[in-house]
């Protein structure tokens, strides 16, 4: 997340405004992550686990070896070592990042739910504090017409003296008033009830927006935690796969005892490397085609950017909404009750496009959402993209995209019945409905 200070209002589980932090970081994720990380604690940097750091043999040690049998013995069980160790390196970082993001998605779910808590606990706390203001007004107009037709000036002097503007304040002075408790004591209790539930959502809300930024911080936190691991699980990666085809053919030259030459395996693994190289260049290139004709074709409007400079996630038909669905099962997991976000179905390996302008500042495994972007907007503004392909990542972690932009492949990775987008809006971190956040920038669903 480079330096950003923006990013302070947005990490996908971000904190409030009040909250807003720097810590900086670097990384390096391959395919999917470079770049450094800004994140919201104080600005306190951290290193990645060491990748392994052994030495390799070069063709030199191994032509060199093969002239003597002790030193030949040696050199294999050297090599045969650094195979196990880079084979088990990836292994044991791809689990611990495997660990840490499902992790993270937990934390990021259960924020996102406590938050959608509070919302509902104050929605109802205001509702019920209108109703108190209401009922308490409507037994103030009781008493006045009932003192009004007893003659009695005195008590409507005392209900509209001193503006009694607040439901409390009003009810204090209608209990005084015997004629009113006497002949309607039943619209007096229901201004008493509905303040007095008013003041019970109310301290609910405060209450569960108290454990909203608890678990706000958590979310943070794990998600610091599964970034880091996913960036030592990729440099493990790239180590075994720089070093693994070399150390398997120096092995392979060691052990043979025909006359093969030891440049001949040297030219192998380097022809392979060059073989590797073209094969990611064309698929980078295939990919940016098919982006390039998605948007020219405009198949969905997909990438296509408004005059708010916002522009469809993707070319796909919404088969889902956001809110309340039923929960669909199958033998490896179920499905939530809530659903924080839209789905677009355009089908497996489309284009997925940034919503807006702004910084990638999470690409990796999420949990559920199986392999995810987060990108931050600025202002406390964030859109999430999940059930991206293995391998389909086309934007780098830290680096700063254009609305519209083709950024990722659809998939069926994580949680996912089958490929498609999963897109999510964050407002100061907690997830809002997709529909009438981007209408509002002019891009409807």
């Amino acid at each position: 997340m480079v330096e950003l200070e923006s990013s302070a209002e947005e990490c996908g589980c971000a904190p409030t405004p009040r909250e807003r932090r720097a810590l900086s970081r670097r990384s390096a994720l391959g395919i999917g992550i470079t770049g450094g990380l800004l994140l919201f604690g104080g600005a306190s940097a951290f290193s990645l686990a060491p990748a392994f750091a052994e030495s390799y043999p070069s063709w030199d040690d191994v032509q060199n070896a093969k002239a003597n049998e002790a030193a030949k013995s040696r050199e294999v069980t050297r090599i045969e070592g650094l195979i196990r160790d880079l084979t088990a390196e990836v292994e044991r970082t791809q689990a611990e990042a495997q660990r840490l993001s499902d992790e993270f998605y937990v934390a990021q779910q259960a924020y996102f739910d406590a938050a959608k808590r509070a919302d509902d606990l104050q929605a109802q706390a205001d509702e019920q504090a209108a109703a108190a203001d209401e009922a308490a007004q409507k037994a103030g107009r009781v008493a006045a017409q009932l003192y009004r037709d007893g003659g009695d000036d005195t008590a409507m002097q005392l209900f509209f003296s001193g503006s009694a503007v607040g439901a409390d304040e009003l009810l204090a002075r209608l209990g005084t008033m015997d004629k009113l408790l006497e002949r309607n004591q039943t619209v007096y209790d229901d201004a008493v009830r509905a303040r007095d539930a008013a003041q019970s959502y109310s301290d609910q809300a405060v209450q569960a927006r108290n454990e909203r930024d608890r678990l706000q911080q958590e979310a943070e936190q794990k998600m610091i935690a599964a970034q880091e691991a996913a960036a030592a699980a990729q440099v493990a990666l790239d180590n075994q796969t720089t070093h693994l085809g070399n150390l398997q053919a120096q092995l392979a030259a060691l052990k043979d005892e025909t006359a093969k030459t030891v440049a001949g395996y040297q030219a192998g693994v380097e022809a392979e490397r060059k073989a590797r190289e073209e094969r990611e260049r064309k698929a980078r290139e295939e990919a940016e085609r098919i982006a390039r004709e998605q948007a020219a074709n405009g198949g969905g409007n997909g990438g296509a950017v408004t005059g708010g400079g916002w522009a469809r996630p993707s070319s796909g038909y919404v088969s889902s909404g956001y809110g309340a669905r039923s929960s669909v099962c199958n033998a490896n997991y179920c499905s939530s009750s809530f659903h924080y976000g839209y789905d677009f179905a355009p089908g497996c390996g489309a284009a997925i496009y940034a919503a807006g302008a702004g910084r990638v500042v999470y690409v990796g495994r999420n949990g559920g959402y199986g392999n995810y972007i987060k990108i931050d907007h600025g202002g406390g503004i964030g859109t999430g993209y999940a059930h991206i392909v293995d391998g389909g990542f086309w934007v780098s972690y830290g680096q700063q995209v254009s609305a519209g932009q083709a950024i990722a492949a659809t998939g069926n990775t994580g949680n996912s019945f089958g490929c498609h987008l999963h897109f999510e809006t964050y407002v100061n971190g907690a997830a809002v409905n997709p529909s009438g956040f981007m209408a509002a920038r002019g891009v409807y669903f």
